[in-house]
C-alpha cells in the first residue's frame, strides 16, 4: 500500500519541535513523506526553511500573532537515492538554526511541489514508524474563520466540563 491513512483520529498539526523530538529516537530510518495519498519520491529534497512572525487581523477584526515555520519540499526522482534518513531531515533543520531562529512551538507548514505543479500547502499529521520507515502524512493546511475556530473550541470545552463524568447528575447533562 502507498498511500498512509490521512484519518481524522491523527493529529494533524503538529509543531516542529514535536516532529524533531520524534524522529531523533529513529535517525537512520528512511524518512518518507506522504502528500495527495501518495509518497514522495526518493530523491526528494529540502530546497529551503524558513521562519516567519506574522500578525494580522481575523475576519472579526480581532488582532491575530503567531510564528510559522516553513519547510520546502520538492518532489524528486535523482539517480538511485533512497528516502532521506530522519537524521538527515533533523541534521537540516539544526544547521537552519545556526542562521535563524525556528520556535519549536510554531506552526509547522510544508511547501510541497514537483517542479511542475504550483506548490502547495500541508500540515504534518505524527510520525508513525512502520516498516523500518518513518512515515509523516501530509494533509491540505485549509483556510479557516478563527472567531469561529475560537467559538466552536469554547462550545466544545463547555460541552465536555457539562457531560463531564462529575457532572452527570447535574442540570446541563439531563
Amino acid at each position: 500500500m502507498n498511500a498512509i491513512d490521512n484519518g481524522k483520529n491523527q493529529e494533524n498539526d503538529i509543531s516542529l519541535g514535536v516532529l524533531l523530538d520524534m524522529l531523533a529516537a529513529k535517525k537512520d530510518a528512511p524518512l518518507i513523506f506522504y502528500y495527495d495519498g501518495e509518497p514522495v519520491k526518493s530523491g526528494y529534497h529540502i530546497t529551503e526553511v524558513k521562519a516567519g512572525q506574522f500578525a494580522g487581523l481575523d475576519c472579526g477584526a480581532n488582532p491575530e500573532a503567531w510564528m510559522e515555520i516553513f519547510i520546502q519540499l520538492w518532489d524528486i526522482e535523482e539517480g538511485d537515492r533512497k528516502h532521506m534518513p530522519a537524521g538527515k531531515f533533523c541534521t537540516i533543520v539544526r544547521k537552519v538554526t545556526e542562521h535563524v531562529r525556528l520556535d519549536a512551538s510554531a506552526k509547522l507548514t510544508f511547501e510541497v511541489s514537483d517542479g511542475v505543479r504550483p506548490m502547495q500547502l500541508y500540515c504534518a499529521a505524527m510520525p508513525v514508524l512502520r516498516a523500518g520507515a518513518v512515515h509523516v502524512a501530509l494533509s491540505p493546511r485549509p483556510a479557516s474563520c478563527k472567531p469561529r475556530d475560537r467559538w466552536l473550541a469554547e462550545e466544545n470545552r463547555t460541552a465536555a466540563a457539562c457531560c463531564s463524568p462529575s457532572a452527570a447528575g447535574s442540570a446541563c447533562c439531563a
